[in-house]
């Protein structure tokens, strides 16, 4: 199921497997996209474009060098069968916690997140979720599919249930996905600026971190398959990443929604690029 003839692995993650302590690795699957297909080519093009990066973040003080991380590769996932896609990933997944790691994923769509956050579920089961993003996510289906980048954190909800789920960022959605996020769900619309205070009452619980790309401006960020208007700057994207150090059990995280045809310029790329460095980081407290 894994790759483990890469060429080419993202800077600084080059530790074996059995000697790291964090596991990077890709999910190039975008099967439920609703708009515009092309995160199944994420990892690839971050991978690449890591080595224009540092693999020092002057953000979080820290160095990739010094960390020992291995970059898993991408899982090799069949066409066309979502819920084997699922299983193969959450499979890897559980592989990782069991030898007592803590995972990156990168996308891919969003719905690849909920077997990777299941699988932390199990072995952590008071489980709670930030999630930041532009959409709310929390569809009971999509035209008639409950498996869907549409739906995936109301299927971490059901796992999940009230209290451990936290949105922000949020500016896109049903109306009745808002109503009903009033009584499930913590929600910030249009920002994240209470992030850090919810991260203070986090920080003793084991806590999972999903980051949708698409949560950013696509005047900054238009390498994605949603665009949506009126999203955060990476600065402050960043700023939200520095709260995060203060999370004490911060278990494991992933970085979706990256297709980086739709930029040929590459700065979305690049961004995501750092993020993926940030967030490994973060991983390494």
């Amino acid at each position: 199921m894994r790759n483990n003839m890469n060429i080419q692995t993202f800077i600084g993650c080059e530790s074996s497997f059995e000697e790291a302590s964090i596991v990077l690795f890709g999910i190039p699957f975008d099967g439920t996209t609703s708009f515009r297909p092309g995160t199944r080519f994420a990892m690839q093009a971050i991978r690449q474009d890591s080595f224009g990066l540092e693999s020092y973040s002057p953000y979080l003080d820290r160095d990739l060098e010094e960390e020992a991380i291995h970059d898993g590769g991408d899982l090799d996932l069949p066409f066309g069968n979502t819920e084997r896609v699922l299983s193969d990933i959450a499979t890897y997944t559980k592989e990782i916690l069991d030898n007592g790691k803590k995972f990156l994923m990168v996308g891919g769509e969003h719905l690849v997140s909920l077997p990777t956050i299941e699988a932390a579920y199990e072995k952590y089961p008071d489980l709670h979720v930030i999630h930041i993003d532009a959409h709310t996510d929390l569809r009971e289906d999509y035209m008639g599919e409950s498996l869907s980048h549409a739906s995936v954190i109301r299927r971490c909800f059901d796992f999940l249930g009230d209290g451990r789920i936290f949105q922000f960022g949020i500016r896109s959605g049903l109306k009745e996905e808002f109503e009903w996020a009033k009584e499930h769900t913590y929600m910030e619309k249009f920002t994240i600026d209470t992030l850090p205070q919810i991260v203070q009452q986090l920080k003793d619980v084991p806590v999972y971190v999903t980051i949708d790309l698409d949560v950013l401006d696509p005047g900054t960020f238009p390498g994605t398959g949603t665009p949506e208007p009126g999203g955060i700057t990476y600065k402050e994207l960043l700023a939200g990443i520095a709260a995060l150090q203060d999370l004490n059990q911060i278990v494991s995280a992933d970085v979706v929604e990256l297709s980086p045809q739709y930029d040929p310029s590459g700065a979305s790329t690049a961004m995501a690029c750092k993020t993926v460095r940030e967030m490994l980081l973060t991983l390494t407290k």
